[in-house]
């Protein structure tokens, strides 16, 4: 169990749930999990790491998923809020890490504006996991030498706005996560900057889950392969050199493999 002062009445924790995988926890997030006595949690936080939540603990669901907002960012910061004013041990449990497009900077400055102890607990990202369950590099000597993370999510009606020449470097992995419907838009942009078609592209859905899916192919063909994926599914996208090193291993764990357009 955390010690009275890493998790005090009254303070709030942001601790990354990993990619889904309840196995994927820190040692430390599971002591926290157990401690708290109010859990905020994602819309796609694992059903293996809800469980472990204890049965007493009350849970609250503020999740965002596919556009369809239970909450919105300043109901959740002032939930967070109430619950650490009242002297409540206050878990905020986000998927992957909260420090990666977790909004996590968001939550902490409104906590700390109100005197709110507040620490984070960092989680495995799922760039992470879909570069391990696929066997490849994220970086590679000599090929890439650089790695993006970038989010594909933006506000409706708003184009996607990212600085696609530095991102068309061809010795750079680069990681986009929510990027399943935008797909066709990143690979149309890329492609129109310079970054070769024929680049490798990686789509990994569900990382780490048992449903786990891994399509491989080429950026030109990116449009095309996330056609069967659904809009609900968390896509992550791995584009770069670095994932062509998957070319040899596509015969590993073929239920997982449902495409390749590489050749």
């Amino acid at each position: 169990m955390p010690s009275p002062h890493e998790f005090a009445p009254g303070t709030v924790w942001l601790v990354g749930a990993g990619p889904g995988d309840p196995d994927l926890l820190t040692r430390k997030a599971l002591r926290l999990i157990e401690a708290a006595d109010i859990v905020f949690h994602d819309a796609l936080i694992g059903r293996g790491v809800l469980d472990l939540i204890p049965e007493g603990t009350e849970r609250v669901s503020v999740g965002k998923r596919a556009g369809r907002h239970s909450k919105d960012q300043g109901t959740i910061n002032d939930l967070l809020l109430a619950a650490a004013q009242a002297g409540r041990r206050v878990l905020r449990l986000k998927g992957g890490d909260p420090s990666i497009f977790g909004r996590s900077g968001e939550e902490t400055s409104h906590l700390s504006g109100h005197d709110i102890p507040v620490h984070v607990c960092p989680g495995i990202t799922a760039a992470s996991a879909a570069a391990a369950s696929s066997g490849v590099s994220l970086t590679l000597r000599g090929l890439a030498r650089s790695l993006t993370f970038v989010t594909a999510h933006a506000r409706a009606g708003e184009a996607i706005d990212l600085d696609w020449s530095a991102l068309a470097a061809p010795q750079g992995t680069l990681a986009v996560y929510m990027g399943r419907a935008a797909a066709g838009t990143i690979a149309a942009r890329l492609m129109a900057v310079g970054r070769d078609p024929a680049t490798p592209v990686l789509i990994v859905v569900n990382a780490s889950l048992p449903d786990e899916r891994i399509v491989h192919g080429r950026l030109s063909a990116l449009s095309f392969l996330v056609e069967t994926i659904s809009d609900d599914d968390p896509t992550l996208l791995l584009i770069g050199e670095a994932v062509r090193s998957l070319d040899t291993k596509i015969t590993r764990n073929t239920d997982r493999f449902v495409a390749s357009a590489v050749e």
